[in-house]
């Protein structure tokens, strides 16, 4: 009863206003300090992955890379009717002057006509990094607002990936702030029907908020070490609410049941102290397991799973501190407003209140039932649910959400979607780049041209840009024109017959010359397949750290193995869920959504880390409770099901308040966000009511005393919490 989690709350519970001001202080603090050194966001270079990747950079090298670029599509108001031609092409001449004059113009390019006669479009290209675009937009937009008063009888809008980015940034924040409407009273109300109390109800989600707030503010300063790729607000929102509540929750309602045992015996600093040796610990290790599991996203050697990764990991180590320290302080406090309610209460002579505390009623007793009597059979009808829920897996496709997978409640998507109906050679543009020795620029160029020549004579072409060249003459850079859209599956076959047919053949021949082919589709393409060579090793790595983290936590190479058995297979499960409902089109109205015949190729990584290591704090918690009664000398048959009974409730009520919080993510309009939403939901909610309370109870029931293998706990020793039989407690222990 002294490790360093005991010793930090028996300080908060002895000085719990010093530990309340500390913590408020440090939230300020973190936000203070984060809002003066700013977010380090990531730059274009950081999202380069793949063939695509190594051609932008080649083609930055030389100054050559692809400038990001809006296009304003100029045309009658009524689109049935011709705009007046003369009036179009003098408003895309005024336009054309205005836009040059802003400093963020590096061009703007000659108007052209759709083939109908129906619209006239002015593309402007603008200067610096392509993710700082979407910040240029408003000047532009401005500008053609103006044009559009002068001429009122024209029509003017405005689209291009700047915009398109922006619009998604926003309604990214009105879904957010949606989210935030729906699950924080959700969660209050589910907290007050486990807990009976406003005020207890109340702790667990301003705890979670202050750490929120916290996280954030550092997650701006680590930014500066790994940069923040535009996600880390949102995972931190979903992750430091969900686990921030169940840490929470864990401790509060092992305090509270402790004092129900205690029946006044034991001072609130005492069961503050029991909380943290028992439950308190609990959170501990779940936080690392969690912490070390999404660490292993670092690997993926991407810049949004890297912010994915930073973003978890702070939520998650603030969350853990915030129980570590005022929580300890806050169940003190509470605690000793209920002991003088209680001793005015039996000043007035009132019996005193009944304590909540106990769990394992009838419900428990019921969901229990199958595997305490039957384990084999329990266990195998259980994994084969879940093996059944898995088979969908064998249909799953991944693939890069694209720029076409966007709301249309986007305004700049309406018209995006207008610009590839009147502009079908502007859909898709393919960038060939091609590095070689400055002597060998003119066979470079002519091979190019080659290559060119080969695709204008191939369909899923239409036309190709001359050969542009640095001025050092050792990069060029040819671009092709694909009429389809970006997500096609023409698109992806003319990637194909470039990079596999075209370019072996013509710049494939130049010596020492090296080439890639770069462009959306390109990325659309590499992405996938980058995430899919680095998905093995992640997984390996998650796989690893799962085992270790049971093995550091009970001592059980057993346990370890069910650990990361069960882990698999819950995330399988959902993954298949996933795949049988987002692939296809059956549940889109249900879930409002349109959809893409795949999955986001983000998904399923995200997917088995996060739920890896938010299965281990139901894991750690569950098998905490069966340990310590062990430990007690209880024999691990009996150990079982009184454990489960007693860390079911809290178990299920944390996995309710998770999945509130996840749920909430699939009204967002973003389909990948959907994904996510929805799969680590469900994901919760098997481990948390198939899982825990069905297979792991089974198979530990099957193996008895060999679950602790290696180790054999020893029997008849102080226990840390005799609470699994019915009239022991830890209160009787001391």
């Amino acid at each position: 009863m002294n490790s360093l989690t005991v010793r930090m709350a028996r300080w908060s519970a002895r000085h719990p206003w010093r530990a309340v001001v500390g913590w408020l202080v440090f939230v300020v603090l973190c936000l203070v300090v984060g809002g003066a050194v700013g977010t380090n966001s990531a730059r274009t270079a950081d999202y380069r992955v793949g063939e695509a990747g190594r051609a932008e950079a080649m083609a930055a090298e030389g100054h050559l890379e692809r400038r990001s670029t809006q296009q304003v599509l100029i045309s009658a108001r009524s689109e049935t009717r011709q705009p007046d031609k003369q009036a179009a092409e003098s408003a895309a001449r005024d336009l054309t002057t205005r836009m040059t004059a802003l400093p963020d113009v590096e061009g703007v390019a000659d108007p052209l006509w759709s083939r109908d006669g129906r619209i006239l479009m002015v593309e402007v290209a603008l200067r610096g990094e392509e993710r700082d675009a979407k910040d240029k937009v408003d000047a532009l937009t401005g500008q053609t607002e103006a044009v559009r008063k002068a001429y009122p009888r024209l029509l003017l809008q405005e689209t291009g990936s700047p915009s398109i980015s922006k619009g998604v940034d926003q309604q990214r924040a009105d879904d957010l702030a949606l989210s935030e409407k729906i699950t924080l009273p959700v969660t209050l109300v589910l907290l007050l029907v486990v807990f009976g109390s406003v005020v207890m109800a109340a702790v667990p989600l301003l705890l979670a908020l202050s750490s929120i707030a916290a996280a954030i503010g550092l997650s701006m300063v680590v930014s500066h070490v790994s940069p923040d790729a535009g996600v880390g607000t949102n995972v931190i929102l979903m992750i430091g609410l969900a686990v921030g509540v169940d840490y929470t929750l864990f401790y509060l309602k092992r305090e509270r049941e402790e004092r129900a045992r205690a029946g006044g015996r034991l001072s609130a600093e005492a069961l503050t102290e029991i909380a943290a040796a028992t439950s308190g610990r609990a959170v501990v290790v779940s936080g690392m397991a969690v912490v070390a599991s999404t660490a292993t996203l670092y690997l993926a050697s991407d810049v949004i799973f890297s912010s994915l990764a930073t973003g978890t990991i702070v939520v998650v180590l603030v969350a853990v501190a915030s129980s570590l320290t005022a929580l300890p302080a806050l169940l003190t406090v509470l605690g000793k407003r209920a002991e003088r309610r209680a001793r005015r209460r039996a000043e007035h002579g009132k019996p005193p209140r009944r304590a909540r505390g106990r769990d394992g009623g009838r419900i428990w007793n019921t969901l229990l039932r199958p595997a305490a009597r039957h384990p084999l059979g329990t266990l195998c009808v259980s994994v084969l649910a879940l093996l059944a829920l898995v088979l969908p897996l064998t249909g799953l496709r991944i693939t890069e959400m694209s720029r076409d997978t966007h709301s249309r409640e986007i305004p700049a998507m309406r018209v995006y979607d207008r610009l590839n109906e009147a502009f079908p050679e502007q859909r898709v543009t393919h960038d060939v780049v091609v590095r070689a020795d400055a002597s060998r620029a003119q066979d470079v160029a002519r091979e190019l041209r080659g290559a060119a020549g080969l695709a204008g004579r191939d369909p899923l072409f239409t036309d190709g840009s001359r050969v542009r060249t640095s001025a050092d003459r050792r990069i060029s850079v040819l671009r092709l024109k694909v009429p389809y859209l970006g997500n096609s599956e023409e698109a992806y076959d003319s990637l194909d017959h470039l990079r596999h047919d075209y370019l072996p053949a013509t710049v494939g021949r130049v010596e020492g010359a090296e080439y890639g082919v770069s462009g959306d589709v390109a990325r659309y393409a590499d992405y996938p397949a980058h995430q899919n060579s680095k998905l093995p090793l992640v997984l390996v790595a998650l796989l690893l750290v799962t085992f270790g983290m049971t093995l550091y936590a009970f001592r059980s190479v057993v346990l370890g193995l069910i650990g990361v058995v069960l882990n698999l297979l819950s995330a399988a499960a959902a993954l298949g869920l996933l795949v049988l409902v987002f692939q296809g089109t059956w549940a889109e109205g249900a879930l409002d959504f349109h959809s893409t015949g795949s999955i986001g190729s983000r998904v399923p990584l995200f997917l088995f880390v996060i739920l890896f290591g938010l299965s281990m704090d139901y894991q750690v918690f569950v098998v905490s409770r069966i340990r310590e009664a062990v430990l007690a000398g209880v024999p691990t048959r009996q150990a079982v099901p009184a454990g489960i009974r007693t860390s079911a409730s809290v178990v299920t009520s944390a996995a309710v308040v998770m999945t509130t919080v996840f749920v909430s993510f699939v009204f967002l309009h973003i389909i990948e966000m959907k994904q996510i939403g929805f799969v680590l939901a469900v994901a919760v909610l098997l481990d948390a009511f198939v899982v825990r309370i069905l297979v792991l109870p089974a198979a530990m029931l099957l193996l008895g005393e060999r679950t602790w293998w290696p180790s054999r706990p020893t029997r008849g020793a102080p226990a840390t919490a005799a609470d699994t039989a019915p009239n022991a407690s830890l209160a009787d222990v001391r």
